[in-house]
């Protein structure tokens, strides 16, 4: 998720037990020209343990040689987006548009398997370009074939984007289909829900993106046994360490707007946060944004002993 699964959020994940981290999609061709924000993206950090890059792109000849530099960037896993269903993005040939040609893509998947040697690769896909072109099985089925790893399946098509409910089912369909691991994703905002998804699909791992924002805690199985004031300082205690985290890693501006970010999805919810929202949009300074969010902590927690998560 472009802009917001950094560094400094994905450090906050795996303090709270997400298995690996997966980080913001990487576009092939930027790195490749040396774009700054693609080759900051593309540092390793030893402190994420197992760390899979994510690349965007349309081509061996870019792909190829990104791969290799993310390879000697620590990358443990080379991982390919086509499942991006964003306008900019399919218009360039790029994320969910990889489904709809599949033996270009493979020809690009097969590059990227012979260079990889035995790095593990794997792809992240959705169910289709739309419902008429609904392909993720005959997609799955090559990117087997051509030795790719690991495979996620987000079920929605790229003509839903997020939109309406995630069809698990097509999940379960990519499992039978397949003798390789299949992350299921898609609607997950708990572990319940990640219990329930394997239960139903039969899927090897659950990924969960949009769900952990603001809730990074989601991946903590002790999180739900907490008692009320507990579970309170945990949440405090993990943005706390969020926001040091953002701190050290961007430059004062960057930091300002990230914590601006962050805080506007962990306060979803507390009472008067909408109206809050407005103000720390303004602020001028990380220390501005620090000392407005602790005044809504202590306002939120004088009216009501549990925040709303």
């Amino acid at each position: 998720m472009a802009g917001l699964t950094n560094v400094p959020f994905r450090r906050v994940a795996v303090a709270c037990g997400s298995g690996y981290t997966t980080n913001e999609e990487i576009d092939a061709d930027a790195l490749i020209r040396g774009k700054p924000s693609a080759i900051d993206m593309a540092r390793g950090d030893p402190a994420l343990g197992v760390v899979a890059m994510q690349l965007l792109g349309n081509s061996a000849e870019t792909l190829v040689p990104a791969a290799r530099r993310l390879v000697e960037a620590g990358a443990h896993i080379i991982d390919i987006n086509m499942g991006c269903p964003v306008l900019k993005v399919v218009r360039r040939g790029k994320g969910a548009a990889l489904m709809r040609d599949v033996s270009a893509t493979a020809r690009i998947l097969s590059a990227l398997r012979r260079e990889l040697d035995d790095v593990p690769l794997t792809i992240k896909i959705r169910g289709g370009w739309d419902d008429r072109e609904t392909n993720a099985v005959e997609v799955a089925t090559m990117a087997q074939d051509v030795g790719v790893d690991a495979i996620t399946v987000h079920p929605r098509t790229r003509a839903q984007q997020f939109g309406g409910r995630a069809p698990w089912d097509l999940i379960g369909d990519v499992v039978a289909a397949v003798d390789i691991p299949v992350t299921g994703n898609g609607d997950v905002r708990s572990l319940a829900d990640a219990r329930r998804m394997m239960a139903e699909t039969g899927c090897a791992a659950v990924m969960i993106g949009r769900g952990a924002l603001g809730r990074p805690w989601v991946f903590d199985a002790a999180y739900g046994a907490l008692g009320a004031g507990a579970r309170a300082a945990y949440e405090v205690r993990i943005v706390e360490a969020h926001l040091d985290a953002i701190e050290q890693h961007f430059a004062p501006h960057d930091a300002r707007l990230q914590m601006q970010k962050h805080l506007a999805l962990y306060t979803v919810g507390w009472p008067a946060a909408r109206a809050w929202r407005r103000e720390l949009f303004a602020l001028p300074s990380v220390d501005a944004v620090r000392e407005a969010y602790q005044r809504l902590y202590a306002a939120t927690m004088a009216d009501a002993p549990v925040l709303a998560h």
